[in-house]
C-alpha cells in the first residue's frame, strides 16, 4: 500500500533536495521524519505496521509507504537509488541490518545509517562500517542514554545537561524555584550576581522556547540554559541553591541493557553503586558480569526495600525499567525519601512535557538520544555534534567553520544570523571562547550554534562548503 503525499523534489532554486528512506515508524522514526519533512527534504517512510503509516501520512508530507523496509523491490520502488541516505530504525535489529544490506546491494552510494540495540553487535560495528553493509554509522540509543546520565550526574542539580570541548563546555539547564534571589532578575545583569561570565542561551518558560535578549528577566518557574566553562559552574550552582558536592553513591533500578551498561561505567570510577532487579535470573547474570555494584533481587518499587538499602544515604537514583508508570513512580518516591538527584527513563514523547508538572526535572530518554545521533551525521557541513532539547523546539548545533562559510572574519554583532539563532561557544585551538557581540569566527573554529527549529535549514547553509569554492 502506497499512501502519497505532497512532495517537492526539486526547490523554486531548481536545486534538488536531499532524499531520506526511513525503514521504521515507530516513535523514532516518526519523529525524525517530521523534522527532515519540516526542513523541506524528501522523505520516505516505509513499515509493516498501517496504524503507523496512517500516522505519518495523516501528520507528515512524506510518503509513507505499507510494506517490509529489507525487501530489495520495496525499497527499489521507494526510490533506493536516487536516495542520499537511508534511516533504519524499526524496533529490529535484524531487520535493520538487512534492509541496510539491500540498500548497499542495490545502491552503494547511498549512506546508510541503522539503529542497533543488542550488546552482542557492539564490538562489529567497524566492521559494518568497512564491509558491507557499509553502514556509515551504526546508532545504539542505550550507549548514547548512558552518556546522557553520566552528564547529569556529572552537574548536581541541572535538569538537562550536554558537554563540548571533551566535557570542558558545559550547556546546562536549571529550574528557578520559588524563593530563588534570580527570579526578577535581569539577563544583563547575571554576570555581576552569579561573579562568572556566562551567556543565557535559551529559556524556557511553560514549554515555550524563549531566545533571551540582555533586557529579558527571570521568572519563577523557568527553565534557564546556560553555557560554562566547567571551571566556571560552581557559582552557577551556587546562584540556583544546588550543591556542588560530587555524586559517590548511586542506586539503579532496572537491571536491563541500560541499566547494566550504566552499572557497568560508573563502577569503573569510584563510584558506589547499587543496582536493583526483579528477576532472578537476570540478577545472576548482572553478578557475572558487574565487578563491584551490589545487585539486588527484588521489586525496584517496593517502598519497603528501598528503605532496606538506605535510599536516603544514595546521592541519586536512576529508574531505568522498561516500565515508564514504574520509572516515574520510582522516582517520585525517590524525592519524597529525601534523595537529592533522581532521573528517569521515557520513551513516550508525549510524556516528557508533563514532567515537570508532577516533580520530575531530569529525564532521559533513549529514543530522544537515536534522534540525536540521527540528526549530527545528515546535518550539512562538517558538524561534530546535535542535541534537540526542549520537546525538539531547539537544536544545538556544533560545527567546524569552514574558510568558505559567510560567518567569517566578521564581528558576530554584524553577522547575519537568522532570527532565533544564537552563537554560544566557540572553540580555537582547544581555548574556550564564550562569545559576545565583538567575537570574530575564524576558519577552524569549533561554532557551538543554538537554534529554534524553524532556523535550523538555514544554519545548514551557513555551515555548508559553497560550490564555488570548488
Amino acid at each position: 500500500m502506497l499512501i502519497p503525499r505532497f512532495l517537492a523534489p526539486i526547490t523554486p532554486s531548481g536545486k534538488r533536495l536531499l532524499k531520506i528512506i526511513i525503514v521504521g515508524a515507530g516513535e523514532v522514526g516518526y519523529h525524525i521524519a517530521g523534522r527532515l519533512a519540516a526542513e523541506n527534504k524528501e522523505v520516505v517512510v516505509i513499515d509493516r505496521n498501517p496504524a503507523s503509516v496512517k500516522r505519518v501520512a495523516d501528520n507528515i508530507d512524506a510518503e509513507a509507504v505499507c510494506a517490509s523496509g529489507s525487501s530489495p523491490e520495496v525499497l527499489k520502488k521507494a526510490g533506493i537509488h536516487s536516495a542520499d541516505i537511508l534511516l533504519a530504525v524499526t524496533d529490529s535489529d535484524e531487520t535493520n541490518l538487512v534492509a541496510c544490506l539491500m540498500a548497499d546491494m542495490i545502491s552503494p552510494t547511498t549512506r546508510k545509517f541503522a539503529r542497533i540495540r543488542e550488546g552482542d553487535y557492539d564490538r562489529f560495528h567497524d566492521l559494518f562500517r568497512d564491509q558491507s553493509p557499509h553502514i556509515e554509522k551504526v546508532i545504539n540509543p542505550e550507549i548514547e542514554v548512558v552518556r546522557t546520565i553520566e552528564q547529569l550526574l556529572s552537574v548536581p542539580g541541572a535538569a538537562d545537561v550536554s558537554e563540548f570541548a571533551e566535557g570542558r563546555l558545559k550547556f546546562a539547564g536549571f529550574y528557578l524555584h520559588n524563593g530563588n534571589p534570580l527570579i526578577d532578575a535581569r539577563l544583563s545583569d547575571l554576570p555581576d550576581i552569579i561573579g562568572s561570565h556566562v551567556l543565557v542561551a535559551a529559556i524556557i518558560r511553560e514549554n515555550e522556547l524563549i531566545i533571551p535578549q540582555g533586557g529579558h528577566t527571570l521568572n519563577a518557574g523557568d527553565l534557564i540554559y546556560f553555557i560554562s566553562e566547567e571551571k566556571n559552574l560552581a557559582p552557577i550552582l551556587t546562584a540556583f541553591k544546588h550543591t556542588i558536592k560530587p555524586v559517590k553513591s548511586v542506586m539503579i533500578i532496572g537491571g536491563g541493557r541500560i541499566g547494566a551498561r550504566l552499572a557497568q561505567s560508573l563502577e569503573k570510577g569510584p563510584m558506589h553503586v547499587k543496582i536493583i532487579e526483579r528477576t532472578d535470573a537476570r540478577c545472576r547474570a548482572l553478578a557475572d558480569m558487574l565487578d563491584r555494584a551490589v545487585v539486588i533481587c527484588g521489586e525496584g518499587s517496593d517502598q519497603r526495600l528501598l528503605m532496606e538499602e538506605n535510599i536516603r544515604e544514595m546521592d541519586a537514583v536512576i529508574s531505568a525499567t522498561n516500565d515508564e508508570e514504574t520509572n516515574i513512580l520510582v522516582c517520585l518516591m525517590a524525592q519524597r525519601m529525601g534523595v537529592r538527584k533522581a532521573i528517569t527513563r521515557l520513551d513516550k514523547f508525549s510524556y516528557l512535557s508533563l514532567m515537570p508538572a508532577i516533580g520530575i526535572e531530569q529525564v532521559v530518554s533513549p529514543r530522544m538520544s537515536a534522534i540525536n545521533s540521527i540528526l549530527q551525521h545528515i546535518r550539512k557541513g562538517k558538524v561534530f555534534s546535535v542535541r534537540a532539547i526542549t520537546g525538539e523546539q531547539g537544536e544545538i548545533i556544533e560545527a567546524e567553520a569552514l574558510e568558505t562559510s559567510e560567518i567569517i572574519g566578521k564581528p558576530l554583532r554584524k553577522n547575519f544570523f537568522p532570527k532565533g539563532s544564537l552563537v554560544i561557544g566557540i572553540i580555537r585551538n582547544n581555548a574556550v571562547i564564550i562569545p559576545s557581540g565583538d567575537s570574530v569566527i575564524e576558519p577552524g573554529d569549533r561554532v557551538i550554534i543554538f537554534a529554534r527549529r524553524q532556523v535550523v535549514e538555514k544554519i545548514e547553509k551557513i555551515l555548508a562548503v559553497k560550490l564555488e569554492f570548488f
